[in-house]
C-alpha cells in the first residue's frame, strides 16, 4: 500500500502524459530497437463509424496474455486516451483501454462520429507496459 501512496513524476511521451515508475514494481524490459505501429487506418483518415485496425510490430513477437517468452507481448489499443497507464501498474481494461490478450493483430471497432486518436501499447504477459514503454505514434481519425 505504501507504494501506491508514492507520488508519481508526469513524464511527457508524444504529446500525453506518463507517470514514471515506481521504483521497485516489476517492469519487462523492451527489446532493443522494437517498434508498435498502426498499420491501418493512416492518420487523418475519414473511416465509417465501424472499421478495422490492422497493428504492427517490429522486432519482438506477439503471445497471448499469461504466455511469459522472451521479446514478445500483446497489443492494447488506446482509444481517445490523454494519459497514459504508469509504468509498473497494469493497462486498464475498459472502453478507452482494449485489451487484445489472445494475441490478436487487428480488430473491427465502432466509434461515435467525430474525431478520435488512436495509439497501441504493447504489454507484457501481465499486461504491464514495457521499460521503455513500446508505443506507436498517436493517429487521428474522422468517423463520419
Amino acid at each position: 500500500m505504501k507504494r501506491l501512496l508514492l507520488a508519481l513524476a508526469l513524464l511527457t511521451t508524444a504529446g500525453y502524459a506518463v507517470a514514471a515508475a515506481t521504483p521497485g514494481l516489476p517492469v519487462t524490459k523492451a527489446t532493443a530497437g522494437a517498434e508498435v505501429y498502426i498499420i491501418s487506418p493512416q492518420d487523418g483518415a475519414t473511416v465509417p463509424q465501424t472499421f478495422t485496425v490492422r497493428f504492427g510490430l517490429k522486432g519482438m513477437g506477439v503471445a497471448p496474455a499469461g504466455v511469459e517468452h522472451k521479446d514478445t507481448g500483446h497489443h492494447h489499443l488506446l482509444v481517445d486516451v490523454k494519459e497514459l497507464p504508469a509504468a509498473g501498474t497494469p493497462i486498464p481494461k475498459d472502453e478507452q483501454h482494449i485489451h487484445f490478450g489472445g494475441g490478436q493483430t487487428e480488430t473491427t471497432l465502432k466509434l461515435a462520429p467525430g474525431t478520435h486518436t488512436l495509439q497501441l501499447e504493447l504489454g507484457d504477459s501481465n499486461h504491464i507496459p514495457f521499460d521503455p514503454p513500446l508505443l506507436s505514434k498517436p493517429i487521428t481519425v474522422h468517423v463520419k
